[in-house]
Formats: C-alpha cells, sequence, structure tokens
C-alpha cells in the first residue's frame, strides 16, 4: 500500500497551453523549411505533452516513440538507463526533436539523445516540459524547457507516481499526510 499523499497545484493547464504554444513557435523557426520532423516522444511520460505539442506544430511531422526507464514505481533513479521499447522508424539523415516530460538527474535523456544520435540524424534537438537544475548529475541541458521547477516530486499532464495522476490536466507538486 502507498503512503497518502495530496496533490497541490503547481503549473495550471492553462499556463501548460500557453508555454506550449510559445514553444512550438520556437521548434517551427529552429525546423523550417524541414520535409519532415521526427518528433520521438519518451514514453510513458511525455504522451500528453508530445500529443499537445504537435498539434500545435505548423510542420509537416512523424511521430514515433521510444521507452526508456530509470525509475520503475520509485520516486528516484536508478541511474541505470534502460531502453525497453526502440524506434519503429529510421532516423538517419532525418530531423528529429526528442520530447521528454521532466529532466531531473538528466541521466535519461542524455542517454537517449547519444543513442539517437549515433543513428546520424540531420539534425537532433531537445524539449521537456519540465526541468529540475538542482537535481542534475549529467551535464545536460534541453534546447528547449517548458518550466524550471524546484526540487519537488511532481505528477499530472502525463507523469505520474507509481502509474498514478497521468491523467490530471495540470502540473501538481504530491505531498505526504504522514510527513512531520
Amino acid at each position: 500500500m502507498s503512503r497518502p499523499y495530496v496533490i497541490d497545484q503547481m503549473i495550471s493547464a492553462k499556463s501548460i497551453a500557453a508555454r506550449i504554444e510559445a514553444l512550438a513557435r520556437d521548434i517551427h523557426d529552429a525546423f523550417d523549411g524541414t520535409d519532415k520532423l521526427v518528433v520521438v516522444g519518451l514514453l510513458r511520460g511525455s504522451f500528453v505533452f508530445i500529443a499537445d505539442l504537435v498539434r500545435e506544430l505548423d510542420l509537416p511531422v512523424e511521430v514515433d516513440f521510444i521507452e526508456a526507464s530509470s525509475y520503475g514505481d520509485g520516486m528516484e533513479s536508478s541511474r541505470e538507463v534502460r531502453i525497453l521499447k526502440d524506434l519503429r522508424g529510421t532516423i538517419e539523415g532525418r530531423d528529429v526533436l526528442i520530447v521528454e516530460d521532466i529532466v531531473d538527474t538528466g541521466h535519461t535523456l542524455s542517454h537517449v539523445t547519444d543513442y539517437l544520435r549515433s543513428r546520424h540524424p540531420a539534425r537532433l534537438k531537445t524539449i521537456a516540459l519540465l526541468d529540475k537544475p538542482a537535481r542534475r548529475e549529467v551535464d545536460f541541458r534541453a534546447d528547449w524547457t517548458g518550466f524550471e521547477i524546484p526540487d519537488a516530486f511532481v505528477v499530472g499532464y502525463g507523469i505520474d507516481f507509481a502509474q498514478r495522476n497521468r491523467n490530471l490536466p495540470y502540473i501538481g507538486q504530491v505531498r505526504f499526510t504522514d510527513d512531520a
């Protein structure tokens, strides 16, 4: 049984939508003229973000997914990144945007970026909805970031705690009610 907790709203659905519109304009400018942008979502946490982002992109896009894990059902990264599901298509010579939900220690996005860069895309950029620089262990920064947040455990907008709370339309901070 999990510890009892409450969720305090940190970033509203309206703020997220406005930020995604601005990010989509920046991405459009960076990839203007591409024949097709391969948008690669890191499963599972990015699925809501990627859906909203691609709807805002005024570019020809193809969507693919990769699943990498360093958390399991826990709250702390194991720092060992495993690829659980690989891309279906090829990215060699293509423009690629990797979409991540949150950059915490940096291990996952750094590993996936290196992994996909080894497949020789024409251009490869990264975007993360959330960034927690206070927890960074790897010198990695996404090309675009939606929001910088403090060192807090968050859920919502696709991000889960033990496979719960992904369906919240906002980003919320988990607060355990049994903490003194």
